[in-house]
């Protein structure tokens, strides 16, 4: 069977009749969908702060996905980030006001975690003044803060800071509003306090309104606020949830998919071809070659590769690139097996013996009369190599030695095995990576069944 032959429509037909191959490649195009989608929608640095805490500090710890609320009478808050404040500016008697208004819907039946606001200001050599100021549901209005930034340190002081809930200034503030209150309030737990009612200690629902001001007494155009965030702390936030190190597990699943795909497809593909030349070098060229070759294959087999792996996974490296030469290293041998024993078997053929009486070179024979007839059980076994490459590195990345600077299945589920998620309930960490795994596992596996069944006419169609 030459490659055209393989390209010809009876063998895409043969393909098409196969259920199996058709749920694979299905699959397969899904989990292509979802890494053009990492690629292009999702915001790279997530993949390469992966490992850097600060990046994720903005979400929630621990927090279940947000469509469990859709399961239960009670609604756990959602995880609010807001940077759409409505700006206003205004000036009096000199000086300059730049006020940013975050309105939002608290309609839970829990309290928020906790709060907080980050801001990024620009001034000269006065510094300016900062207040914060929330409006609640029932019409009273409570000021947290009121205080002046730091000293200018230069020309165009550049100020950045991150305001929490647990601030000892928002504490002494809500000292002025507790007998505003029928019952015992906490002070030291100001997003409970905030967003409770005044007659009893439940939610109070409703629209909110939080007002961030600066005031600028220095009147010049560098004078300016570049940015402000306002995040209130749930208990449940997006699709798939939180770990505990706060990553988004949405963003951790979508970016293992092309992670996963890379790994998989570069080992199989790289080790099929290695052991497809190897093979068909031993056979071809027999005699004293053959037996050469096929020890080292004997003792490459015998090498116990776990330990082997891990052995260099500690010494060498952990990166993704050497995990996938590691594999590579172990990966071609069964394939080298099978090429030497199909080789073998095709090189006494009649045109095979009429192309050397014709003189062709050793290495044209190979390409242009052997490895063709090969190429269809090569790309089975490429299919079929995928997901042991993808098992071999989640395997790998869970007992702690992948890479733990990207976002893997097998990593992510390293870290669900540390935290003790499976102990603590924390379903929405597990079940996720695992069924991604099988998922991609499949999809291959199928493809691979179909593929051999138009290769094989002795194994039963499926």
């Amino acid at each position: 069977m030459s490659v055209k032959t393989i390209l010809k429509s009876d063998f895409l037909n043969k393909f098409r009749r196969l259920k199996s191959g058709i749920a694979g490649v299905t699959i397969l195009f899904v989990l292509i969908g979802i890494s053009v989608y990492a690629a292009a929608a999702v915001p790279l640095d997530s993949f390469r702060q992966w490992n850097n805490p600060n990046y994720w500090i903005k979400y929630p710890k621990s927090a279940m996905p947000a469509w469990t609320n859709l399961f239960s009478s009670k609604k756990q808050p959602e995880q609010l980030i807001k940077d759409d404040a409505i700006v206003t500016e205004g000036s009096l008697q000199g000086v300059k006001n730049i006020t940013y208004t975050y309105k939002f819907a608290f309609n839970y039946d829990f309290f928020p975690n906790d709060f907080m606001l980050s801001y990024v200001v620009q001034y000269g050599s006065i510094p300016p003044i900062f207040d914060v100021q929330l409006g609640r549901p029932d019409g009273e209005s409570f000021d947290l803060i009121s205080s002046s930034l730091p000293s200018p340190q230069g020309t165009h002081y550049v100020f950045k800071d991150t305001l929490f809930s647990t601030d000892s200034q928002i504490q002494e503030s809500l000292r002025n509003y507790i007998d505003r209150y029928s019952y015992n309030v906490d002070v030291t737990r100001p997003e409970v306090m905030i967003f409770s009612a005044k007659n009893n200690p439940s939610v109070l629902k409703g629209i909110y309104t939080l007002r961030l001001t600066f005031s600028f007494f220095d009147e010049n155009r560098y004078d300016k606020v570049l940015n402000t965030e306002f995040i209130l702390g749930g208990k449940v936030f997006g699709l798939l949830g939180t770990d505990e190190l706060r990553h988004d597990l949405t963003t951790g699943i979508i970016w293992g998919t092309p992670v996963a795909l890379f790994i998989g497809l570069s080992v199989a593909i790289v080790s099929t071809f290695i052991g497809l030349f190897y093979g068909l070098t031993a056979a071809y060229k027999g005699k004293k070659t053959e037996p050469t070759l096929m020890m080292i294959v004997q003792i490459v087999i015998n090498i116990p590769v776990l330990f082997i792996l891990i052995i260099l996974a500690i010494t060498i490296g952990r990166s993704i690139f050497l995990i996938v030469g590691f594999f590579t290293l172990f990966g071609w041998v069964s394939m080298a097996l099978i090429s030497r024993s199909m080789g073998l078997q095709i090189k006494s053929y009649a045109y095979v013996e009429a192309a050397k009486l014709m003189g062709e070179s050793d290495i044209k024979i190979i390409f242009r009369h052997i490895i063709p007839q090969l190429l269809p059980f090569a790309f089975a076994t490429i299919a079929l190599s995928v997901p042991s490459a993808i098992l071999a590195e989640s395997g790998l990345s869970f007992i702690g030695l992948g890479d733990p600077t990207i976002p893997t299945w097998g990593q992510i589920l390293h870290d669900a095995q540390s935290s003790d998620a499976a102990a603590r309930g924390m379903w929405w960490w597990i079940m996720p990576p695992g069924v991604m795994i099988g998922i991609t596992t499949v999809a291959f596996v199928l493809i691979s069944r179909a593929l051999e069944s138009i290769v094989n006419p002795r194994m039963k169609k499926i």
